[in-house]
C-alpha cells in the first residue's frame, strides 16, 4: 500500500537535500516530482492541481526555522497537505441517542460489502457494542449464505427472511428484531449491481426513506483509485452518504482512491479494509496515513494491534522475564504466534518507522527465517525450551532437534547461538543499556535498516563505509 507513491515522493525531497532555504527557483524541480507522483498514484486530477498550488504557496511562505533543513520542512509543508486533503480527523461511526443505531451498507457488485457488513460487526462487537446484521440483498446469489456463514465466525447474529421478501420489508423487521433482542446497532446489507442503474438507486433510496440510517456507509474498491471518488461523488448526489469504506487498500491500490475522495465527494473515509481476514478492518485516520504514505510508519496502530492480542499480565510477567534473563524459547514462540494473529510480517513492519523501506525479498527471508525457527522449537522438549543453555552444551540434542525438524545441525546451532546473544542484549536493553544490536537469525539488526538509528547522523556505531544488507533484522 503506497510504496510506488512513498518511492516516488523521496525523490522529490532530494531535490531540496544541500539547500540553505526554500526558494521559487529550486522548489519548482520537487513540486514536479509530487505532481508525477500523484498523477502515478492515480490521484484525481483537480487534487493533484489543487494540492501542489497550496503546497508551493505554504512553501515559499514558510519561514525558515533554526536547524531545520529545507527537505525536512517541506515534507512537514506535504504531511500537513496530505492529512488536509484526507479530512483531518477520523470520523467515528455514528451512535443513536436511542438505540438501535442503523447502519446503511451501500455499492457496486465485487467492492466487498458483504464482507465489510461482517468487518464492520466485528469491530463494534471488539467496542462491546451489540450488532445485528440483516441480510437485505435478495439479488446475488449466495449473498444470504456468505452473510450467515460470516455471521457465524464472528458469532454476530444475522437477520434474513430469504430472497422472495422486499428489501424494504426485510430492512424493516430486522429492526424489529434488534428492538426485540436488545441490540445496539443493526447493519443492512443491501444489494450491489455491477453498474450505477436507477433500479438500484431506486431501492436504495426507498430503504434509506423507510428506516431512516443514521450512518449510509458507501462501500469503495480502492483498487479503482480516482474512479473511487467518482463513484462516492455519485451516490452521495444520489441518495446521501455520511462515509466510506474503502476495501483491498492492501491490493496493488496505488493510493488515489484514499487521496481523492474527501476532496471530490465531500464525504469522509471512516474504515479501510487491509485484507481478507474479517478482522482486517481499521478506522481511518488521515494523519496515520499520511505518517505512512511518508515512510514514517504508524506507531499508534501498532499499538492498537497489539492491544488487542495481548494480555496486560503476561506482558508484565514477560518483562520480568526479560529483565531477568528468563526469556526462553516458550516465550519467543509465544511472540511469534502473537505477531502472526496482528497480521502478516510486512503488515506490520510498514507500521514500524523506519522499516517501511525493507524490500519484499528481506521481508520474505525474514517470514522463512520465522518459519524455520518455529519448526525448530516444536521439535524441541519442554526441557530444552525452559531451559536453551542445555542446547549450547549438547551437540547431540541439537542433532536431534535438526533431524526432528528437517534442518541442518548448524540451522540449529545458529539458532541457539543467536538467541543467547538477543537474550542477552534484551537484558542489557532493559537495565538502561543500549548494546550494538545484532542481527537475530544473521539479519542486520532494526538499527541498521533504512532509517534505523544506527543510521542516523552522529549516531551510535557510527561507520563510514555502508554494509550490505543480508537477512532480516532482530525483532
Amino acid at each position: 500500500m503506497f510504496d510506488a507513491l512513498a518511492e516516488r515522493l523521496e525523490s522529490a525531497w532530494k531535490k531540496l537535500r544541500g539547500q540553505d532555504k526554500i526558494s521559487q527557483s529550486n522548489i519548482q524541480e520537487a513540486l514536479r516530482e509530487v505532481r508525477r507522483a500523484l498523477l502515478e498514484a492515480d490521484v484525481n486530477l483537480q487534487v493533484v492541481k489543487d494540492f501542489i498550488a497550496e503546497i508551493e504557496t505554504k512553501a515559499q511562505g514558510a519561514e525558515v526555522i533554526s536547524g531545520v533543513r529545507p527537505d525536512q520542512q517541506f515534507i512537514k509543508i506535504v504531511y500537513d497537505e496530505l492529512v488536509q486533503v484526507m479530512g483531518e480527523t477520523n470520523v467515528p461511526i455514528a451512535t443513536a441517542d436511542t438505540s438501535p443505531t442503523i447502519i446503511l451498507m451501500a455499492g457496486l457488485q465485487g467492492t466487498g460489502k458483504t464482507t465489510a457488513t461482517a468487518k464492520l460487526a466485528l469491530h463494534l462487537r471488539k467496542q462491546n457494542r451489540t450488532a445485528l446484521m440483516v441480510a437485505a440483498d435478495i439479488y446475488r446469489p449466495a449473498a444470504i449464505d456468505q452473510l450467515v456463514t460470516l455471521g457465524q465466525q464472528i458469532e454476530v447474529p444475522v437477520f434474513q427472511l430469504g430472497t422472495e421478501v422486499d428489501p424494504v420489508a426485510i430492512a424493516r423487521q430486522g429492526i424489529d428484531r434488534a428492538k426485540e433482542t436488545g441490540a445496539d446497532t443493526v447493519i443492512i446489507d443491501t444489494a450491489g449491481r455491477l453498474q450505477i442503474d436507477r433500479e438500484m438507486m431506486g431501492e436504495l433510496a426507498r430503504i434509506k426513506e423507510n428506516v431512516k440510517p443514521h450512518d449510509t456507509l458507501l462501500v469503495v474498491d480502492a483498487m479503482t483509485g480516482q474512479e473511487a471518488a467518482n463513484l462516492t461523488q455519485a451516490f452521495h448526489e444520489e441518495i446521501g452518504i455520511t462515509g466510506a469504506i474503502l476495501t483491498k487498500m492492501d491490493g496493488d491500490s496505488r493510493g488515489g482512491a484514499a487521496l481523492s475522495v474527501r476532496r471530490i465527494s465531500g464525504a469522509p473515509i471512516k474504515f479501510i479494509g487491509v485484507g481478507e481476514k474479517v478482522e482486517a478492518l481499521q478506522p481511518f485516520y488521515p494523519d496515520r496515513m499520511a505518517s505512512r504514505i511518508l515512510g514514517m510508519g504508524d506507531v499508534l496502530t501498532l499499538v492498537e494491534k497489539a492491544a488487542e492480542e495481548v494480555d496486560l499480565a503476561d506482558a508484565e510477567k514477560m518483562q520480568e522475564k526479560i529483565l531477568e534473563a528468563r526469556f526462553d524459547f516458550t516465550d519467543f514462540l509465544k511472540q511469534m504466534r502473537l505477531m502472526k494473529n496482528m497480521g502478516s510480517l510486512g503488515g506490520i513492519m510498514k507500521l514500524i518507522p523506519g522499516m517501511g523501506k525493507l524490500s519484499d525479498d528481506q521481508l520474505e527471508k525474514g517470514e522463512a527465517q520465522l518459519k524455520q525457527a518455529e519448526a525448530m522449537i516444536n521439535s524441541m522438549t519442554v526441557q530444552e525450551r525452559r531451559n536453551p543453555d542445555l542446547l549450547a552444551s549438547s551437540p547431540s540434542r541439537r542433532q536431534r532437534i535438526a533431524n526432528g525438524s528437517g534442518y541442518k545441525n548448524a540451522d540449529v546451532t545458529k539458532l541457539v547461538a543467536d538467541f543467547s546473544r538477543m537474550r542477552s542484549m534484551m537484558q542489557q536493553m532493559g537495565q538502561g543499556q543500549f548494546p550494538g544490536m545484532p542481527g537475530m537469525f544473521g539479519g542486520p539488526g532494526l538499527g541498521n535498516a533504512p532509517g534505523g538509528w544506527r543510521g542516523q547522523k552522529g549516531g551510535p556505531n557510527k561507520k563510514k563505509k555502508k554494509k550490505k544488507k543480508k537477512g532480516f533484522g532482530t525483532l
